[in-house]
């Protein structure tokens, strides 16, 4: 039985911790990335550090000192003395194979979105067309579909492109 799967009574799913990601956990990222995303491109244990190192904020979920996955948001503040609002682009979301179907994902999501909301700021992202848990996930969340990009992800898939209003009254 795979850890964090759900299946006797003798199992029993280890506590996930969800805490900020460390540069140190670039390589286990790199590593999960290309187990979930093979011919999309998957991003590199640089890329990883690069999006810290410019101050976004990015999530991990641990159980113990193992990495089960992660979420990275871009926060852009709405301009001073402008009618322009707040935006917010989820850069990432991944979760271990071996966790997935538990709400791991959604708690990962939800930790971003709460960084959003605490800004005012509309949030987007991009996901496989194919993508069904994704797409179900992101609609329970109230992302709707607002376009659709051709060809986006290296393996020649479409994207669609979501957006969530951020709520009237903030949390």
């Amino acid at each position: 039985m795979s850890p964090g799967r759900a299946g006797s009574d003798d199992d029993v799913r280890p506590a996930v911790v969800i805490e900020a990601l460390r540069a140190s956990d670039a390589v286990a990222c790199a590593r999960l990335e290309a187990v979930l995303f093979p011919g999309d491109d998957p991003w590199s244990a640089a890329a990883f550090r690069s999006e810290l190192h410019a101050g976004h904020p990015y999530l991990a979920a641990r159980v113990g000192d193992r990495l089960v996955g992660y979420a990275g948001v871009a926060l852009l503040p709405a301009p001073a003395f402008s009618r322009e609002p707040a935006e917010a682009e989820v850069h990432t979301i991944g979760v271990d194979p071996d966790f997935q179907g538990h709400g791991l994902g959604r708690r990962l999501l939800r930790g971003l979105l709460e960084r959003a909301d605490a800004i005012g700021a509309a949030t987007f992202l991009e996901v496989r067309t194919d993508n069904v848990a994704a797409l179900t996930l992101y609609r329970s969340e109230g992302f709707e579909v607002v376009g659709t990009r051709r060809r986006y992800y290296a393996s020649g898939a479409d994207a669609h492109t979501m957006r969530r209003d951020p709520p009237a009254h903030p949390r």
